[in-house]
């Protein structure tokens, strides 16, 4: 049985939480064998992520079951609560617990702040590399969807958490698995884009 832990938080990035709860989900739906996830908040009120997306979460900080993996998304709410000791705290200590510690987007500078991406390998959105690279104690991988070193899995931006969630799934309950995931959910990006070109 695997339990996953997803924080969310004021002004996390919708995707960056979804797409992975959606991996994670359809998962334990595949495997039927009691896996689970919830949604992790400082508070029991409603948070309002990036784009407007109100989410009530199912556990606090205080009051959660055990968990098997830790997620971080990112978002413009990741500027705010690195300063924010109740949440980082939370962090650090939950990571020296789980089997598994994840990130999505700017979820990493919460990892670096609260411990487990010090002196380690990350991956983060294009446009926040420099910026978290510049922290120090950290080494930013540019240019890969997702990056694995140890236990510590950290993702680009919003889709790319996706990648990175079917690859943990992958990795805890085998490669077959992870494609019943991907073709249940229908996540076949190749090519990415085609609407330049003339259907039918």
């Amino acid at each position: 049985m695997t339990s996953y832990g997803l924080l969310i938080f004021e002004g996390a990035e919708e995707l960056d939480f979804v797409g992975p709860w959606e991996v994670f989900t359809a998962s334990a739906m595949i495997r039927d064998q009691g896996d689970t996830a919830v949604l992790i908040a400082e508070r029991e009120d409603p948070v309002r992520c990036a784009k407007g997306m109100r989410v009530l979460p199912d556990h606090t900080l205080n009051n959660h079951p055990p968990l098997n993996v830790l997620l971080v998304p990112g978002g413009m709410g990741t500027r705010r609560e690195v300063s924010n000791p109740a949440v980082t705290g939370w962090i650090g200590k939950v990571s020296s617990e789980v089997d598994w510690v994840t990130s999505v987007c700017t979820g990493a500078l919460l990892l670096h702040e609260a411990g487990p991406a010090r002196n380690r390998r990350v991956a983060t959105h294009h446009s926040f590399e420099n910026t978290l690279q510049s922290r120090g104690e950290i080494t930013v991988v540019r240019d890969a969807r997702y990056v694995v070193d140890g236990n510590l899995v950290t993702s680009q931006g919003v889709s790319a958490g996706i990648d990175m969630a079917l690859w943990l799934i992958g990795r805890l309950h085998g490669r077959d698995h992870a494609r019943a995931v991907c073709r249940y959910i229908q996540y076949e990006p190749a090519p990415p884009y085609l609407a330049d070109e003339p259907i039918g």
